[in-house]
């Protein structure tokens, strides 16, 4: 794995947030969103992985940053589960790291946009059984899970912000909603948020992720 972006705080850091880009993009995608988030959270460090390069089938085995294959888009999202797996414990590597370094489980956050943000999700909900501060899924969905999911109570302690847009043509509003509906169904404290959109981040969504992250970091 290439070495994150970090983007380090005006104060002393006491809090971090994890921030997966999505398909195709890079480790700077998100960059403007978290510097201008620190200007809210002055002691939150972001940091920002770099998916590998890979060969993705959906889109005739070009080569492109990828968290996983995406193998076939129906019924929801054909995957290779090996490869998600594999991203989920980078990013469990990156919360040990930040953890090594003196900042609390209840103050680390995961974020992800689209197939990052299906990569946090498995991470948090079903791959780990961890404490963290949240998780945020952005304009995303879950492909790994069941119809009715079984967490454990670590798990269900886990807020989650789920955000989508009601005009979202590569990742279906109902997909994002289905998440968000599955967790909030297994206890989980979820939100959601839809927003008059295409599949993007806009400023009125900033905001909102400011506000939730001060909740929690500030």
């Amino acid at each position: 794995m290439t070495t994150p972006l970090i983007l380090e705080p005006t104060h002393s850091v006491d809090a971090c947030v994890i921030w997966l880009h999505g398909l195709g993009a890079s480790r700077h995608d998100f960059e403007p969103v978290a510097r201008l988030l620190q200007q809210r959270l002055p002691s939150t460090r972001f940091v920002l992985p770099q998916a590998p390069t890979r060969a993705v089938t959906l889109n005739n085995g070009y080569q492109m940053p990828s968290w996983y294959d995406i193998l076939a888009l129906s019924p929801e999202r054909a995957i290779d589960r090996p490869q998600l797996e594999a991203s989920a414990h980078h990013v469990l590597s990156l919360l040990d790291e930040q953890q090594a370094q003196g900042i609390a489980p209840e103050r680390l956050v995961l974020a992800g946009f689209s197939q990052g943000g299906a990569v946090v999700l498995h991470t948090a909900y079903l791959e780990a059984d961890r404490p963290l501060g949240g998780v945020m899924a952005l304009s995303t969905y879950a492909p790994t899970f069941a119809d009715s999911v079984a967490l454990s109570e670590q798990q269900r302690r886990i807020p989650a912000l789920c955000m989508h847009g009601s005009f979202d043509a590569v990742v279906a509003q109902r997909m994002g909603q289905s998440a968000w509906q599955r967790l909030h169904d297994a206890g989980v404290d979820a939100q959601w948020r839809e927003y008059p959109m295409d599949h993007e981040v806009v400023m009125e969504q900033i905001d909102d992720i400011g506000a939730w992250l001060a909740a929690r970091l500030g």
